[in-house]
């Protein structure tokens, strides 16, 4: 199983920002709050977060962060 779990992870890539974006997500900021963190307004986390659920094919806030943490796309939370 972890073979096929990073073959899925080779295949799935987020850019940093994405992946910046969805860590803070997943440790409970909001948008705004991660925004603010890395800078950027609120319509970039929202286009990084919208990015980052089609690319691992899912609709909503808790499955985007329950698939990156499965396919460990950014390490331990």
């Amino acid at each position: 199983m972890n073979g096929q779990i990073d073959a899925i992870t080779e295949a799935i890539r987020l850019t940093p920002r994405e992946s910046d974006v969805l860590h803070l997500v997943a440790r409970g900021c909001t948008y705004a709050q991660a925004a603010d963190r890395l800078g950027v307004s609120l319509h970039t986390v929202t286009t990084h977060i919208k990015n980052a659920y089609r690319k691992l094919g899912v609709r909503s806030g808790a499955a985007v962060v329950m698939r990156a943490v499965e396919l460990k796309l950014f390490g331990e939370i």
